[in-house]
């Protein structure tokens, strides 16, 4: 059997582009050494996901950037479409992801009227300061989101405009006051961030005439561990007065202030003289290591020579930048709003994990101490759970170099923390979520190069982590349900089992026994090739744990179908409701879903899956009942209707999902069934719910998983079982796909005649000119580059490719 695929972004070079949003898109250029295509930035709409619940930003950020500046509002990610007022902009943003404690750290906003006793800020009462009260409305008319630029008017204060852009390790800001204004303050709240992130405790002092910085310390992700951040912002003239605020209000020329949560106002006020122009331009940068950190990031990406970049220089540098990594993806073909979403959702994806090393390398670990990453990017914020899926493998693909750092940060952060992260924010383990995400992370990260000269240590921390658990002073989770696990081959179902965050994985143990199942049989193709035999044999037969929690007597209520997963107690019974008799679509034992959902996760053993269900044409009449296939296959636009009831209704569902990761690969069943057709109309059906508006995204995007599993499949690939590098060939969405490989290597996948506008279905298929009838090509084919062509029909009836004997990948750990 082959293994995986990679496919790298890169080398488009750009020049000056401060008016790009001004350019008309560009058409992608499709051969030779490429000039990059400076209208891809303008082609990105940030307001993608900004409305139910997406959760993304639409402010400014460079690729995989240390700080984005962007608007919050009243939701705890930051910015809703539908927000009626901005109370500031913040310095620090995770895109798409689904708990509270979501940055927005630093909160500026600019304003204009007196701040003196009695003034529009009371300095006799604290409460003038409070970011809600003092929020700005402001207009969409005019409002722009782009790749590496944002702007807003606000429409109190007399009119502001603010515009936004980023590097990657400093942002710069631009308010341009009303005319006849003769003066602007600008406001710098640190004792408030995003709607329900705790501000534990902050410093803030001006600096001269020209310059404020501090430190705020706050609560990570869904109530978390506290870490700092440090802060510099420079302005580009001198301000002519300043004061800081506390619990007792303001005080005009103060320099300094510190507060606790239990004291919340901390923040200063500089005051700038309009007479010399109305606009003041504000460049900043964020540390997790110190106050030098912070200067230092400000000195890299905000200075040139002794001066700070201008606005509009740091924008062109911004956007060239985005130039160059959207451009190494490039598709023909397809409507505006298509290559809007596309972009879009490729932009997403290229977000985070974020960059974590300071520019002196320095980054803050898992041992809270500072260590120097030389010579590479520690990277920080990884939402493995999430990521496994379908962004780690798109990364993997279109930025090998960049995954070879973030496969470091994770082997970092054992030898720092002691263990393998979950759900790693900041510089701390989280233990959100649960089953063993980083195990096919990791390990489909070594089947696409990026683990090169580290596979022992990676080895042994995935072995570490699969046969053990860390110790008890350990902030790490790890695979908590491993004790039971590995001693009967299934994780205990205990509510009451204590935790070392908000998620344990005996507390969901149906889906952690399944996610620890896969886990395993990943790991055992790693270990098999890197000479680790005996153990791969044991992981491999644990592959085939998902046996131990299918009850074959479970059967669903409004239906035929008999069997499914269900939870099991310490002592080996079934775990048996309140109400009596055990239903698939309950909330109990699955996190984030149900047994009707869980119950396709088992990509290792499909055959044995098929089995379970009773055969083949069982197995796909219950993928038809699944995805509602009679209604979706007729009408992919009642894909909306028949399958989203709300981006966190995880339970009470025998529903495809796709507002979350659980069900992310079960369209690509039916191909592993041999009915790639199906896996087609289902693929083009889902694609209706990704639209060129803030609602384009009917769940967390988190952190570009969702973006990422959008973008497999409109060019027509998708990431099979981990470890094994087989990607799946379907339908895209586009006439042709150029993807970018590095030192001169392309992708380029053909399919004349493709739209989005109807199902079509491949009958036919040539790799480098050879025609193949299998559903899968393997990296070790696709890693030198190479042409893929396909001829679509719209006729399922005659999209027989896919179904022959030998047309499906062999199981990695088919029991028995």
């Amino acid at each position: 059997m082959g293994w995986r695929n990679a496919v790298r972004i890169g080398q488009a070079v750009a020049a000056a582009l401060a008016a790009l949003a001004a350019l008309a898109l560009a058409q992608p250029v499709t051969a030779g050494n490429r000039p990059s295509q400076p209208g891809l930035p303008a082609t990105v709409n940030t307001f993608i996901g900004t409305r139910d619940e997406g959760n993304t930003f639409p402010g400014a950020s460079a690729p995989f950037g240390l700080i984005q500046v962007s608007p919050i509002g009243s939701h705890y990610a930051g910015y809703r479409y539908d927000d009626e007022t901005i109370r500031g902009f913040g310095r620090s943003f995770v895109s798409g992801a689904g708990c509270w404690e979501q940055g927005g750290q630093v909160s500026v906003l600019p304003v204009t009227g007196s701040i003196a006793p009695g003034g529009a800020f009371d300095t006799t009462k604290a409460n003038s300061f409070d970011h809600k009260a003092y929020a700005s409305r402001y207009a969409h008319e005019g409002e722009v989101g782009q790749a590496g630029y944002y702007r807003v008017r606000l429409t109190d204060y007399g009119g502001i405009d603010v515009e936004a852009t980023a590097l990657t390790r400093a942002a710069a800001e631009r308010y341009t006051f009303a005319a006849g204004q003769t003066q602007g303050h600008v406001l710098i709240n640190v004792s408030q961030a995003n709607e329900r992130h705790r501000v534990i405790g902050s410093q803030i002092r001006v600096v001269g005439d020209r310059a404020v910085e501090g430190k705020v310390t706050t609560m990570s992700f869904c109530g978390g561990h506290q870490y700092s951040t440090w802060f510099r912002i420079e302005f580009d003239r001198p301000f002519i007065g300043f004061g800081v605020w506390g619990q007792a209000g303001g005080t005009p020329g103060a320099r300094f202030s510190m507060e606790s949560e239990h004291d919340p106002r901390n923040g200063a006020w500089v005051t700038f003289d309009l007479a010399d122009g109305q606009a003041v331009t504000t460049v900043s940068a964020i540390s997790h290591v110190d106050q030098a950190g912070a200067r230092g990031n400000l000195d890299a990406d905000g200075r040139r020579g002794n001066q700070l970049l201008s606005f509009d220089a740091m924008r062109a540098e911004a956007e060239a930048a985005w130039a160059r990594e959207l451009g190494s993806v490039r598709i023909r073909g397809g409507s505006a709003d298509d290559r809007a979403v596309f972009y879009t959702a490729l932009y997403h994806a290229l977000l985070q994990p974020m960059t974590g090393s300071d520019a002196d390398g320095r980054y803050r670990g898992y041992d809270d101490e500072i260590h120097v990453a030389d010579g590479w990017t520690y990277h920080e914020y990884f939402s493995l759970w999430d990521t496994y899926r379908s962004q780690n493998q798109l990364l993997a693909i279109l930025k090998p170099e960049r995954a070879r750092d973030i496969a470091r940060s994770v082997l970092a952060i054992d030898e720092q923390g002691g263990w393998l992260p979950r759900w790693g924010y900041a510089s701390f383990e989280t233990n959100v979520m649960t089953g063993d995400p980083v195990t096919p992370f990791l390990v489909d990260l070594w089947r696409f190069g990026a683990l090169e000269g580290r596979e022992e240590q990676a080895w042994a921390a995935l072995r570490r982590n699969a046969f053990g658990i860390p110790p008890l002073n350990s902030r790490h989770d790890g695979r908590a349900g491993n004790p039971h696990y590995l001693a009967h081959g299934y994780v205990q179902f205990d509510r009451a089992d204590p935790s070392k965050g908000m998620d344990s994985d005996p507390h969901h143990a149906g889906s952690a026994t399944m996610e620890y199942a896969l886990g395993d049989c990943a790991l055992s193709i790693m270990g098999e090739v890197l000479g680790h035999g005996e153990d791969a044999a044991t992981l491999r037969g644990r592959g085939g744990n998902w046996r131990n929690v299918w009850d074959a007597g479970v059967r669903d209520r409004e239906s035929d179908f008999t069997g499914f997963p269900r939870p099991r107690m310490e002592d080996g019974e079934w775990f048996t409701p309140p109400a009596g008799a055990y239903d698939p679509t309950s909330h109990y034992g699955f996190h984030e879903g149900t047994a009707w959902q869980y119950q396709w996760l088992v990509p290792q053993d499909v055959a044995g899956l098929t089995e379970a269900m009773g055969g083949k044409d069982r197995t796909l009449a219950r993928l038809d009942r699944f995805f509602a296939f009679d209604r979706i296959g007729a009408d992919p636009q009642s894909a909306r209707a028949e399958w989203v009831a709300g981006p966190y209704a995880y339970y009470g569902q025998h529903r495809f999902n796709p507002n979350n990761e659980p069900t992310m690969h079960t369209p690509w069943i039916y191909t592993l069934l041999g009915r790639p057709d199906r896996t087609a109309a289902v693929v083009r059906a889902a694609q209706t719910l990704f639209t060129n508006a803030p609602n384009g995204v009917t769940g967390n995007d988190d952190l570009g998983t969702m973006s990422a599993w959008y973008l497999f499949g409109a060019v027509g690939l998708y990431p099979g079982m981990p470890g094994t590098g087989e990607l799946l060939v379907g339908t895209p969405r586009f006439e042709q796909v150029e993807i970018d490989l590095g030192e001169g290597r392309t992708l380029r996948i053909n399919a004349p005649g493709a739209t989005g506008e109807r199902v079509q279905y491949v009958s036919g298929a040539r790799w480098n000119g050879q025609a193949f009838d299998r559903v899968w090509l393997d990296w070790d084919q696709l890693k030198a580059g190479g042409r893929i062509d396909l001829r679509l029909t719209d006729r399922a009836d005659r999209a027989h490719w896919g179904q022959g004997a030998g047309a499906t990948p062999q199981d990695v750990c088919r029991a028995g």
